[in-house]
């Protein structure tokens, strides 16, 4: 029986935007920790990324630079959204249709009804390179930030672009 992958659909939608990434295979990875450990000398800026929920119940998909430290009760101010917490598993599954360790913003392809608002770093933004799970955490797909915007905007997502160095940490 062959099982479905997940980063079928996506590199397709990708192959329709005519953006091409450059795929890497690695041992599964879980947290910054385990790709900083076993990346070597892979190219590019690579990110934490954070699915967050608002009192409101608004979600955000937050994008940054994986050295940042962020404090999430001081991120509402800079979002201009109710106080955030760390969306559940379930959630996360539900409407990302990814678990924690393959969160990404190549994710935002399965939030079908458009719920998710995304924020990107300005850091990562100012990259050459950017490095994702592609909806699998035993693959980096490395992208332009410009590819990045026209995948996730091809989505219908509006993504805001913050510079995380002036929130508090």
């Amino acid at each position: 029986m062959m099982m479905f992958d997940p980063q079928t659909r996506l590199l397709a939608h990708l192959d329709q935007l005519g953006i091409v990434p450059t795929l890497h295979s690695h041992p599964p990875l879980f947290t910054v920790a385990d790709s900083q450990a076993l990346r070597g000398d892979l190219p590019g800026l690579h990110s934490k990324n954070l699915f967050l929920k608002d009192k409101k119940d608004a979600l955000w998909l937050l994008v940054v630079e994986e050295t940042r430290d962020i404090r999430i009760n001081h991120l509402h101010k800079s979002l201009g959204c109710g106080r955030l917490s760390f969306g559940n598993p379930d959630l996360l599954f539900d409407i990302l249709g990814v678990t924690p360790g393959s969160v990404s913003p190549f994710a935002l392809i399965n939030d079908r009804e458009t719920r998710v608002n995304v924020a990107f770093d300005r850091m990562l933004m100012e990259g050459d390179t950017l490095n994702f799970h592609p909806l699998r955490n035993d693959r980096t797909a490395a992208i332009a930030p410009d590819d990045l915007l026209k995948f996730v905007e091809s989505l219908g997502h509006h993504p805001v672009i913050i510079d995380f160095s002036t929130v508090p940490a």
